[in-house]
C-alpha cells in the first residue's frame, strides 16, 4: 500500500530515507519497523474504507502522526527530525544551525594546528618533501609547540617524528585543511589560497573554523584515522552525537553512555562492521562497533574539533577501555539548536 518516495523518510520511523531501509525488503528491516506495521493494522482495525485510496489516505495520516512524535530512543527528537539530522544536517534551520562565523576565538586542536600551519606557510610558502609531504624538522617544531613537554616527551620514548604521518593530528589538520581550499600547492610549494588570505586579513580564525568543520564531517572520510571497518553511517550520524552532547554534555559520563543511546538508536549500525585486522581477531561486532564509534565520533571528532573535552579512564591502559566525556563551550557556539535540547 505504501506510496512513500525512495528519498523520504521510511514510514518505520527509523529517521533514516526509505531508499536505504524498508525499501526493497521482504521482511520488515527493523524491530521498529515490524511495530509500525503491528501499529498500523491496529489503528485500520474496525473501519471499513469505500476505496484503496480512502484507505491509504488513512494510513499515511496515521503515518505521518508517528512520524512527528518524539521517540525515546531518539532522545526527544522525531523520525521527521532524525530524518533531517540524519540527512541535511546543514540545511535544517529549523533545527539546527551552523554560524559561518563565530562570536569568540575558537579553542580547538585542529584549529590550533591550522595556526602554526599558516605561520609556518607564511608569504613565501613551504616546500613539500619528494613525497608531497610537510618537511620532518617543521613537524617536529609544530609538535614542540603544540604539545605540552610530558605529552610531548611521551609521543617521543621510541624516536622523534620522522614523517608528517607521525604526527597524525597534523597530517589530518593539513589534508582537511586542502579538502577545503584553504592550503594548495603551487609550484612545488604549500601556500595559503588567496581565500584563505583573505578570510584571514578580514575576518580571522572565526570564519576559518565552520569551514574546517563542515569539511571534516562533509569531505574527510573518518575512516582513514584508524583500522577499523568504514562504517560509513558512524560519521553520516554526526549530528546526532552533538545533539546528544548538547543535551546531556553539562555532566561528565563515560563514552559508553554515548555508545549505549548510539546502538540504540540505530542498531542496524552492527550491520556496516566487518571483521578487523588480525591483531584484533576475536573481538565481537558489537564492541568494534562501540570503539569505531567512540574513537572517530567522541575523541577523533568532537574532541579534535574542541567541540567536548575527552579524557581516558586510566591512561596506563589501551585504546578500547573507555573515556569520559563533557562537552566543552565551543559546541554551544558553533553548533546553534532551534529546538530545546535539555
Amino acid at each position: 500500500m505504501s506510496q512513500t518516495n525512495r528519498n523520504e523518510p521510511c514510514p518505520c520511523g527509523s529517521g533514516k530515507k526509505y531508499k536505504k531501509c524498508c525499501l526493497g525488503q521482504q521482511e520488515p528491516a527493523s524491530q521498529t519497523s515490524s511495530a509500525v506495521s503491528a501499529e498500523l493494522q491496529q489503528a485500520m482495525a474496525g473501519h471499513e474504507f469505500t476505496s484503496l485510496e480512502e484507505a491509504q489516505a488513512f494510513a499515511d495520516k496515521i503515518i505521518e502522526q508517528r512520524n512527528q512524535t518524539p521517540f525515546d530512543d531518539f532522545h526527544g527528537l522525531s523520525p521527521e527530525q532524525m530524518y533531517h539530522v540524519l540527512n541535511f544536517p546543514f540545511s535544517a534551520p529549523h533545527l539546527v544551525s551552523f554560524p559561518e562565523k563565530l562570536g569568540c576565538l575558537p579553542d580547538a586542536p585542529i584549529l590550533t594546528l591550522f595556526a602554526l600551519l599558516v605561520e609556518a606557510i607564511g608569504e613565501k610558502g613551504l616546500k613539500p618533501t619528494a613525497k608531497g609531504n610537510l618537511p620532518r624538522n617543521l613537524c617536529r617544531e609544530v609538535a614542540q609547540r603544540y604539545w605540552d613537554k610530558k605529552t610531548y616527551d611521551e609521543r617521543n620514548r621510541y624516536g622523534q617524528i620522522n614523517k608528517e604521518e607521525e604526527f597524525f593530528d597534523l597530517h589530518v589538520t593539513r589534508v582537511v585543511a586542502e579538502l577545503a581550499g584553504l592550503i594548495r600547492k603551487y609550484k612545488g610549494r604549500f601556500i595559503l589560497s588567496r581565500e584563505c588570505r583573505k578570510l584571514l586579513a578580514t575576518e580571522g580564525l572565526q570564519v576559518i573554523y565552520p569551514r574546517l568543520l563542515r569539511t571534516y564531517v562533509e569531505q574527510f572520510n573518518w575512516s582513514y584515522r584508524d583500522a577499523f571497518a568504514e562504517a560509513p553511517f558512524v560519521q553520516h550520524a554526526f549530528l546526532f552525537t552533538l545533539y546528544m552532547l548538547s543535551r546531556y554534555g553539562v555532566e561528565w559520563h563515560p563514552s559508553d553512555f554515548y555508545e549505549d543511546n548510539f546502538l540504540k538508536a540505530f542498531p542496524s549500525a552492527l550491520d556496516e562492521i566487518e571483521p578487523m585486522a588480525s591483531y584484533v581477531e576475536g573481538f565481537s561486532p558489537d564492541w568494534q562497533a562501540r570503539m569505531c564509534y567512540t574513537m572517530r565520533t567522541i575523541v577523533d571528532f568532537a574532541g579534535f574539533l574542541g567541540l567536548a573535552k575527552v579524557d581516558k579512564k586510566d591512561e596506563e591502559k589501551p585504546i578500547g577501555y573507555g573515556y569520559m566525556v563533557k562537552k566543552l563551550p565551543l559546541l554551544d557556539v558553533a553548533v546553534c539548536w532551534s529546538i530545546p535540547t535539555r
